[in-house]
């Protein structure tokens, strides 16, 4: 035993019946969870990369002279990216509060490395199972739990309630679509919100949400999202800038964060463009890095002259150069910073929309697919402020993009306005500060 934390019988007797039922069917999974994390790790090695810690099996933090750590989860990249600007603010406000931040994905892990490196821990989250929580937070001794938008597991948050660790989130939000998968379960939903001291929405319509599944309205705060807060570094924008010369008047549209299928149906709608267009330079960033080598084989496929970011190689003289893969990790903005139109992957495909606040802020327009319920609410209000337009699907992108190609001020206006509208809804950040500070620290 690490700490004064309880865990004979992991109290199991304070399990309601919904919850043991939970944890039983995910004591069952573990042997596939174990086989699915050998299997993705064929193509991405870090999914078999201290596999250990998801069963709670960490360094022990156990320094007396230190104040405890604050346990910071973000399941992946965006919610890192997300969290980044308060990570920041606390190290540069608290230099000597130790932050652990767990993430479920290699590419998370990676995030975190390359934002913070040594100055925080980083851990695989632990396994929803309530031994393998009560084991983490005994080695790990938390002051307090943020968690990053919607991850919410029953026994992680059950586990810190127990230990007397106050546990909020970050930035919540709630689609029409996950809150109708959580009344299935409305009971467990409702034991679950119940041990949270705060929930942090982006908007009023997901705090109406999690007040229907039983979260009391005065553990509720309102606060707008805090990906309007996205501060980007001086050094993406200069190497966007940089690529931009190297670009120079071509016509660039960037497909970002893109899932399985996507690169085909805009490659498909847009190659028959090059024709009129020829300057028509198609970049494609996908979300996943494992999925690199197979979407390279697709760009092929369209056209011979396609560049890779990873090569270090350089775009071709004149507009020999029809597509450029992205196929390195966190350059997404400085690609940003190189394009004139950005189409948001997973929004054609039933993934539900990446962040269109990073090409925004950086004075992009955003065309976004039907898709977008993760992102509905700014993506609605983007709309209407005249930085956004939705569609349908690729093929109305391709009878879009000749009207920018042919009126660049048509993409100046549009961009403007995207960036304007992300600009009106800072603040966010500052909210979600006073009240980490005053309810974990």
């Amino acid at each position: 035993m690490h700490s004064s934390i309880k865990c004979s019988s992991v109290n199991r007797r304070m399990i309601n019946w919904r919850r043991h039922l939970y944890t039983l069917l995910f004591y069952l999974l573990v042997p596939l969870l174990l086989m699915r994390l050998w299997w993705r790790g064929r193509k991405a090695s870090g999914y078999r990369e201290r596999w250990w810690q998801r069963f709670g099996f960490v360094a022990v933090v156990d320094a007396p002279d230190k104040p405890k750590p604050l346990w910071i989860h973000a399941v992946s990249v965006g919610e890192t990216i997300a969290i980044a600007p308060l990570v920041e603010r606390l190290l540069g406000d608290y230099p000597a509060l130790p932050i652990i931040i767990t993430s479920m994905t290699p590419t998370g892990a990676e995030r975190v490395q390359a934002l913070f490196g040594e100055r925080v821990l980083h851990y695989y989250c632990p396994y929803d199972l309530p031994d393998v929580i009560c084991r983490f937070l005994a080695r790990v001794k938390p002051r307090g739990c943020l968690i990053v938008e919607t991850e919410l597991w029953p026994n992680m948050i059950a586990g810190c309630q127990r230990a007397g660790v106050p546990v909020m989130v970050a930035n919540a939000r709630l689609s029409e679509r996950s809150a109708k998968g959580y009344l299935r379960l409305a009971g467990l939903a409702k034991q679950m919100l119940s041990g949270l001291t705060l929930l942090v929405t982006q908007h009023q319509s997901d705090a109406d949400r999690f007040q229907q599944l039983g979260m009391p309205a005065d553990k509720i705060l309102v606060s707008g999202s805090i990906k309007f807060d996205i501060e980007i570094d001086a050094a993406s924008q200069a190497q966007g800038r940089l690529l931009r010369q190297e670009l120079g008047n071509r016509f660039t549209v960037i497909l970002a964060s893109s899932h399985e299928d996507e690169e085909d149906q805009l490659l498909a709608t847009l190659s028959p463009l090059w024709s009129h267009y020829p300057d028509l330079l198609i970049m494609i960033v996908p979300r996943h890095p494992e999925r690199f080598e197979s979407v390279c084989q697709t760009c092929f496929g369209y056209s011979a002259n396609v560049v890779r970011r990873s090569e270090m190689s350089r775009i071709t003289p004149g507009n020999t150069t029809r597509i450029y893969l992205g196929d390195t990790m966190g350059d997404l903005m400085k690609l940003y910073a190189a394009a004139d139109v950005a189409v948001m992957g997973g929004s054609f495909s039933n993934v539900g929309g990446h962040n269109p606040l990073e090409p925004a802020v950086l004075g992009l327009p955003v065309i976004m697919g039907p898709h977008y319920f993760n992102f509905s609410a700014i993506s609605d209000a983007m709309t209407q402020a005249g930085g956004m337009l939705l569609v349908p699907n690729m093929a109305a992108v391709a009878e879009l993009l000749p009207s920018f190609v042919e009126v660049p001020s048509a993409v100046c206006e549009a961009g403007a306005k995207a960036a304007s509208y992300a600009d009106s809804q800072r603040g966010a950040l500052d909210r979600l500060y006073q009240e980490v500070t005053a309810r974990l620290l």
